[in-house]
Order: C-alpha cells, then structure tokens, then sequence
C-alpha cells in the first residue's frame, strides 16, 4: 500500500511522444458499466506495468483523472474535491474558451511511440463498450521544447521542491473528511488549433510582443504598462491580491498535428493545487484584463476541446479497488 499522500507521476520530466485520451462513460445507471471503468481506473499503473517491462529505458508513464460526472460512481462517493467541477465555459468578447464532454483523462508519455500507442490499445480494450472517446491526441517534443508556433513552451513550470508545493493538494487545503483527496492534482486540458499562415504572416517583434517572450532566446520582456494589451506570458502569470505570491502550475504541453491536414495546434494540459489558478489564468486570456484586452495569441489559436479532471493520489485509487 503506497502512503496516503503518494502522487501518481503527475511531475514526470517531459517526453518525446504522449497521448492525450480524454473518454466519456456511456451509461452510468449500467452497473456492469460502472464496474469495468472503476477496475480500469484502480488498476492503471498494473496495466502500464505489463506494458513498460517490455523495455524499462522507455520510461512508459500512465496517469489517469476523474471528471465530476462519474467521481461519486468511481468513488463510491467518496468526498469529492472542493473545486472539481466540469470545465466552465469561459466567453470574452472575441474569443471563447469552450467546454466539451470529458469523464476521464489518461495521459499517456513515454520514450518511444510504440510504448505509448500499446498502453493505449490495451486501456481501450480493457474498457470496451463501457466508454465513448470524446478526444485522442497524438503529441510529440518539436526540437529544443518548442510549439509550432517557433516559441519554447513550458519555460515558467516550477523545478525541484517546488513542482510538488504548486500542483499536490496538502492536508492543509482540506478538511477532515476530505482527507482522501490530499496527493491529488487537478488538471485541465485544452486542444488548440493553429492559423499558422496568419501567424507567419507577422513579423518577429510582433509575435515577441504577443507571447512576452524573445523568439530565439526565450528572454522574458518586460510587462506592459497596468492598463495597456498584455502579453500572453503577463496574463497567465497568477498573483494572489491578498499575500502578493505568485501561483505556479505545471505544464505538460505538446505539439500534434498534420502537414497534409494542414493541422498544426498545442494541446495543453496544466497540473495545479488549486484549480481556480488556472481558471484566472484562462479569464485573463479571454476577457481580458483589464476586460475586453483579450490574449492576442487567441487571435491565432483556437480551443476546441476543453475539460477538468482530478488525478487521485495512489492510495485513493487503490481503495477504490479494495471496495
């Protein structure tokens, strides 16, 4: 039995290749149904095991979030977390951050794409009939941790002691009955799509201007003044109004996409403590702030997914098992 606060692999260092599968049970009022997906879920990493001895240098990772919909028939209603709630749309003047159908997250990395497309397989036909796929996205590292829009990504994650302080629930951010939730992270995902010829078509400084960032070096540019257009990296850096601490989260991000298809996007997928971090982050992105100074980077990226998920510590999914 794990300790009670031991964390799935939610702080993994990047990887080459990873899947993004987000589900949707078919029918909760099934008990057959809701049988399958809870042995699924409780059993994750066995089954990621059966997968990784096929070559351990792989460093085959599977974690695996629970959506508000499906927490209490997982569970056994166990007490659920404070914030977990399904994705709220979020509508700006221009821009919206839409909300789609997610009941579980399986975030799949790996060193090698054959590792990541076996544990795929193997989950899906695990879970058969009892789960409809909403969304699987194929991500892969673009040279020296870029997206395809030619800026590093992910340069603001917290390092060291401070990866688990900025996305592990503690004992101290619950009460007592909610003791089971403590080890867990909330994750929310979002698929981004790509104008990449209205995006090539900026000059360089522009782009620098949007992103808040230098293009080749990856210096941080100072902010713009309070009331001015706000850079993408000034809007999604979070501030508490009360201490003046900054909220870090950790972000797992990656490219996909199409040549042929002529698809080029981001999928995003951030780790945090405290969920209301990352939904100030996407407020300030596409209301603005101040309001109606959306992220001009939205201008250029689209959302067409969006979903919250909570990742269990190890000791809760093992008691759902023994349940």
């Amino acid at each position: 039995m794990p300790p009670h606060n031991a964390s799935q692999r939610v702080d993994a260092p990047l990887s080459p290749s990873a899947i993004f599968l987000v589900l949707s049970v078919t029918n909760l009022d099934d008990d057959d149904v809701c049988s399958t997906v809870r042995s699924v879920v409780s059993s994750v990493n066995d089954i990621a095991k059966n997968v990784a001895f096929r070559d351990p240098s792989a460093n085959l990772i599977c974690t695996v979030g629970i959506g508000a919909r499906i927490w209490d028939v997982v569970t056994h209603k166990l007490p659920k977390p404070a914030e977990l709630h399904p994705f709220r749309e979020i509508k700006g003047q221009k821009h919206t951050a839409v909300s789609t159908p997610g009941d579980l997250l399986f975030h799949i990395r790996a060193e090698r794409r054959d590792m990541c497309f076996e544990l795929e397989r193997q989950l899906l036909d695990q879970l058969g009939n009892s789960v409809k796929v909403e969304d699987e996205t194929v991500g892969f590292r673009y040279f020296d941790n870029r997206d395809l829009l030619g800026f590093i990504d992910g340069t603001a994650n917290p390092v060291g002691p401070e990866v688990r302080e900025a996305i592990v629930v503690d004992s101290s951010d619950v009460g007592g009955s909610s003791i089971d939730i403590v080890g867990g992270s909330y994750v929310v995902v979002q698929k981004y799509l790509h104008a990449m010829d209205g995006w090539r078509s900026l000059k360089t400084e522009k782009q620098e201007a949007i992103i808040g960032r230098t293009k080749i070096d990856n210096i941080e540019l100072d902010d713009a003044p309070p009331a001015s257009q706000q850079s993408h990296k000034s809007l999604s850096t979070i501030v508490d109004p009360n201490t003046g601490e900054e909220h870090d989260i950790l972000r797992d991000n990656m490219p996909f996409g199409s040549p042929a298809s002529k698809e080029y996007g981001t999928y995003f997928i951030g780790y945090t403590r405290h969920l209301w971090v990352i939904e100030q982050m996407l407020h300030n992105m596409f209301v603005g702030k101040p309001p109606g100074k959306h992220d001009r980077l939205l201008d250029y990226s689209t959302p067409v997914t969006g979903s919250v998920f909570f990742m269990p510590s190890l000791a809760l999914l093992n008691q759902i098992s023994d349940d």
